[in-house]
């Protein structure tokens, strides 16, 4: 997330800190707006803020909690409990492949092969800002972020 926040500082942009409190491993970075840098107790509500603040999700390779937070989100995704699509790039195809094993979860019947379009692999940073342009400038009218919420059977078949 430090390179995310570097690059927009940089470009003049205000950026997000959802941080938690841990004992030794996590702290603001340096390129966090300091107005908007938050921080969680709670794994929880930390990512309750990130789902509700994303328009598109970026996964580099991570441990535990970018695993947690990617499959949130393409959760979040798959059971249309977001009211906006949000595109979801994994970053380095190799590492993906080898720690999630999505075809298996489609051959053992745990995902519907129809939920590998939920996200997309690029290895290359221009091929992940295409994709990200693509897909957002796609959608003009796009509702601004809002919370995950639970939609009626009926709401949710049309």
């Amino acid at each position: 997330m430090e390179a995310a926040n570097r690059g927009a500082a940089d470009a003049g942009g205000r950026t997000i800190g959802l941080n938690i409190s841990l004992p030794r491993e996590q702290r603001p970075n340096a390129y966090v707006t300091r107005e908007l840098s938050f921080e969680f107790h709670y794994f929880f509500m930390r990512k309750l803020w990130f789902a509700h603040l994303a328009r598109a999700l970026v996964v580099f390779p991570g441990g535990f909690g970018t695993l947690d937070e990617l499959t949130e989100i393409l959760t979040l995704a798959q059971t249309r409990k977001l009211e906006r699509q949000i595109p979801v790039i994994l970053y380095g195809t190799s590492y993906w492949k080898e720690v999630i094993n999505f075809e298996a979860l489609v051959r053992h019947g745990m995902i519907d092969r129809k939920d590998l379009e939920l996200f997309q692999y690029a290895d290359d940073p221009a091929i992940a800002f295409a994709g990200l342009e693509r897909t957002l400038r796609a959608e003009p009218g796009r509702p601004s972020p809002s919370f995950a919420h639970s939609r009626t059977r009926e709401a949710s078949d049309h």
